[in-house]
């Protein structure tokens, strides 16, 4: 391998050290909030800024996850991700996979109308109106149904079911292979770097829910983890005019532990993935 010399070699640590200084911004602050989840409020009001606490504690922690509201709404997050990101999945593949036949009518048409969505919507009141006329409003499906699709996913995915070779599919349908059998046994196996790609995109969508809870949802049952964290900003805050209600009162561990266990989730499930990301995105843009 031919080693940088001279200005390749000025140019590689120029690269390097941006990267470097870009993932110490990046991480530093996620440091931050991990050492202040595991120190006391007295320390976090007198030494200021710091990434190593003096005095260990796991408090902030004990009181979350005996917090009843917490694992409530832990507990809606984690059903409304898996149930949401399976049914994008599913609903965004089949999609694709039969907007890429060419021999399919009025497949200019419905292409056009994915890719118009992309440049308007119907509008967050429409939306809302129709959630309701359909009795949806207070259930996960408001949320599942109403963010189904998405029209860039679509449009990468058809791109990468249309670079596939068609001698795959005509020696499927020699050997006596339907549709659903070749869509199943041959373009999902071969699919699964795009497929993985977008099931973390929908995933960290699902999971990172608040604005279609707080429209679609009144029953302080089934509101998802963004929506608690949120809450525990409110009842802390003095400006607020009900500030007389608060239920809770939440130290400066117990809102950074919360922000990382609701990070975790993510931040395990993504090293399983990050070997599929590159690779589903480059496939699916490059071959369309």
């Amino acid at each position: 391998m031919r080693q940088a010399k001279g200005p390749d070699l000025f140019f590689t640590c120029l690269v390097y050290f941006i990267l470097f200084l870009a993932a110490a911004i990046a991480i530093f602050p996620l440091f931050y909030v991990l050492a202040v989840s595991f120190s006391t409020e007295y320390e976090y009001l007198t030494r200021g800024f710091f990434v190593i606490p003096k005095q260990f504690t796991l408090d902030g922690y004990l009181y979350l996850l005996a917090h009843p509201g917490f694992t409530l709404a832990f507990r809606n997050a984690v059903i409304i991700s898996l149930g949401g990101t399976a049914l994008n999945i599913v609903l965004t593949s089949l999609m694709a996979y039969g907007l890429s036949k060419r021999w399919l009518k009025l497949r200019s048409t419905m292409n056009f109308i994915v890719f118009f969505t992309m440049l308007f919507s119907g509008g967050m009141i429409p939306t809302y109106l129709v959630v309701r006329s359909l009795h949806l409003l207070d259930s996960f499906w408001a949320i599942w149904l109403s963010s189904a699709i998405a029209a860039f996913n679509v449009i990468v995915m058809r791109s990468f079911f249309q670079s596939m070779p068609l001698e795959l599919e005509e020696s499927a349908r020699i050997d006596g292979s339907g549709e659903w059998r070749l869509f199943l046994s041959i373009i999902v196996p071969l699919s699964m770097p795009v497929i993985a790609t977008f099931t973390l995109f929908y995933l960290v969508s699902n999971w990172n829910t608040y604005f279609s809870a707080i429209i679609y949802l009144n029953d302080a049952k089934l509101m998802p983890l963004q929506v608690f964290l949120r809450q525990m900003l409110v009842e802390d805050d003095p400006t607020i005019s009900n500030a007389s209600t608060v239920l809770y009162k939440y130290t400066p561990a117990a809102k950074m532990a919360a922000i990382m266990l609701t990070a975790l989730p993510l931040l395990i499930i993504f090293p399983f993935l990050q070997k599929y990301f590159n690779k589903g995105v480059m496939l699916g843009s490059i071959k369309g």
